[in-house]
């Protein structure tokens, strides 16, 4: 990883479970919005550095198939937020249900506690 943040429990589990997915030869789904989250959280946890050489990453990966939100994802990701605005789904997590959703993605590699209420299954255990 290009950056580690050392107050996250999960880094270690993460990097192992990537290493395997991609050994597997399974490929990685990252959309516009999470790539977003993730060099937003990189440069304030580590600086811009850290932030550039992970998008550095995620251009150059082969294994990860980026995919934009887009309108009709925006739209569906709305309509989503409203109808479950009694959990405490952020909206990008939103995107990523209707995103995972369509393209029959069930595993999701996080440890969001948000994921499993939806219907999918977590990779990561929570920390």
């Amino acid at each position: 990883m290009p950056w580690r943040d050392r107050r996250d429990s999960s880094h270690a589990q993460a990097r192992e479970r990537v290493g395997k997915l991609l050994e597997s030869g399974t490929g990685l789904v990252l959309t516009d919005y999470i790539v977003d989250e993730a060099c937003t959280l990189a440069k304030v946890r580590a600086g811009s550095d850290a932030a550039l050489r992970l998008l550095e990453i995620v251009e150059r990966s082969r294994a990860i198939e980026m995919l934009w939100i887009g309108i009709e994802h925006f739209e569906a990701a709305k309509a989503f937020f409203r109808r479950h605005a009694d959990h405490g789904y952020s909206f990008t997590d939103c995107t990523s249900f209707v995103v995972m959703d369509k393209l029959r993605i069930r595993d999701a590699l996080t440890s969001d506690h948000h994921f499993p209420e939806a219907g999918f299954r977590i990779l990561l255990k929570p920390a």
